[in-house]
Formats: structure tokens, C-alpha cells, sequence
């Protein structure tokens, strides 16, 4: 059981892949509900067609993972869009490239089940062995203790606290800003002397 108390889902239930375009409807649902929009900067009631625009102008610095689950309580379905997870570059200037931000949603009723933890460790592969990032950095609103604890197991640390950060439901709130160093940079092979 999670801390949550729900049950993981099997290995052989979820599965994690890159975003196509046409996954915008799974990926609008998955960010439609309260607290998957409270715990990001989305606004609530998003649009599809936005969703679907936000998909094909994806920059070739972004990367975004979507997670399916197979649902056994929707027998037939197949596999639907349950969560997100993505990494974007921090900008044009050429002294920021080894740095990207993270940014994760989950769909409010699968929260809690090993989702968030399959879509963390399949981002950190690619940003340590196949992106060359040093720093991979988010926010985290302060009383969001489940996701904090997510990504401290993947080596993330507050570095410090933004106040009155962004408006969440008619209140100013708070949010540490976290980061990640690769704890293994990539070095250059010795030469063998001739």
C-alpha cells in the first residue's frame, strides 16, 4: 500500500510513453481535475483545442511524458491517460542550457498509486542519459507534502521559499523552489597514451 492507502498499480496496468498530438483530450482530462490544476499554475477549465495546440507546438527542448493505466473498473476500455509529466528548457540564453523544469500531474482519482513515482523515474532517465542536464528544477506549493516527498526520493532539495507565489484558489500561496543535480555527470573518456 502507498502512504495513501491505495494500492500501486501493477507494472503490467501502466505504462509510459511520450506525448503524440492526439492524446490532448486524455491529457485535458487528466489535468481538469481540482487538485491536479491546484497543484500546478493551470488555470481550471482549459480548453481542449488549447490542450491540442499546447501538444503540436511542443519545442524540441520539451519533452512530455504521459501515463495510461489499463483500468480493470472499465472493462474494454484499454488504456486511458491518467497523468503527465514533463521537462521543459529554462530559456533562450545559452548559459542556461544544462537546466530544464519539471512539471507533474496526476488525475485526482489515481493519485496515490505509483504513478507519479513511474513518470519521475522515467523522466530522470532521460534528462541523466540521454539529455545532458545538470539541473532539472520546479516549484512546489509549501502544504503540497505528497509531491514534495516525491521528489526529495529523486534527489531534489529546497532551495529556498517564493512568497505570495501564485494565486490559488483566491489566496496568495507559497512554494519552495526545488532542484536536482545529476549526481553523476557525464565526463569525457581518458585517452590511452600511444
Amino acid at each position: 500500500m502507498s502512504p495513501t492507502g491505495r494500492a500501486p498499480i501493477p507494472a503490467d496496468r501502466l505504462r509510459i510513453r511520450h506525448v503524440e498530438p492526439a492524446d490532448y483530450e486524455g491529457v485535458h482530462a487528466s489535468m481538469s481535475t481540482p487538485l491536479a490544476y491546484a497543484g500546478t499554475l493551470q488555470l481550471p477549465m482549459i480548453a481542449k483545442d488549447q490542450w491540442r495546440k499546447k501538444l503540436v507546438d511542443m519545442t524540441a527542448d520539451s519533452t512530455l511524458l504521459v501515463a495510461e493505466v489499463d483500468d480493470p473498473a472499465s472493462p474494454g476500455a484499454g488504456y486511458r491517460i491518467v497523468g503527465s509529466a514533463g521537462l521543459q528548457g529554462s530559456g533562450i540564453s545559452p548559459r542556461r542550457r544544462h537546466a530544464m523544469g519539471l512539471g507533474i500531474a496526476i488525475r485526482d482519482d489515481w493519485q496515490g498509486r505509483g504513478i507519479g513515482t513511474a513518470l519521475m523515474r522515467a523522466l530522470i532517465d532521460r534528462a541523466d542519459n540521454w539529455m545532458n542536464v545538470l539541473r532539472i528544477e520546479l516549484t512546489v506549493f509549501t502544504d503540497n507534502q505528497g509531491a514534495r516527498a516525491l521528489y526529495e526520493r529523486f534527489g531534489f532539495v529546497v532551495e529556498g521559499t517564493h512568497r505570495a507565489y501564485a494565486l490559488r484558489a483566491g489566496e496568495y500561496a507559497d512554494v519552495y523552489a526545488m532542484a536536482r543535480l545529476h549526481p553523476r555527470p557525464p565526463t569525457l573518456p581518458v585517452l590511452a597514451k600511444e
